[in-house]
């Protein structure tokens, strides 16, 4: 499949309630998981897109929890590039192509 889904850590595929330091990575979300895990068997290009990729000392606390949930190998990255072809994060508002106003309404922003 052409192009690779970003998926967000904390709050989208583990849980997270306030940030306990880099070596703590919630329990899974199943449904997020499991939704990444067939995307693989689909052959579907994955990469976990979190911000703590910008510390290179967090990458091994990354990748040990994606072992342990059947997820070992999956790129970890906080760079976006041309080939992205969706981002699934817990902090996103989608905007409309072209139009820079949401696709939904947002109490938290007023719109």
């Amino acid at each position: 499949m052409p192009g690779w889904i970003g998926v967000d850590l904390d709050g989208t595929l583990a849980h997270y309630d306030k940030w306990r330091g880099p070596e703590h990575i919630g329990e899974p979300i199943k449904p997020m998981l499991d939704r990444v895990k067939n995307w693989v068997l689909q052959g579907q290009e994955v990469k976990i897109f979190t911000a703590r990729a910008s510390v290179p000392e967090y990458l091994p606390y990354v990748e040990k929890w994606l072992t342990e949930h059947g997820l070992a190998g999956l790129e970890v990255t906080n760079v976006k590039d041309f080939r992205m072809i969706e981002l699934w994060d817990d902090r996103c508002v989608q905007i409309s192509t072209n139009k820079g106003k949401p696709v939904r309404f947002s109490k938290r922003l007023g719109f």
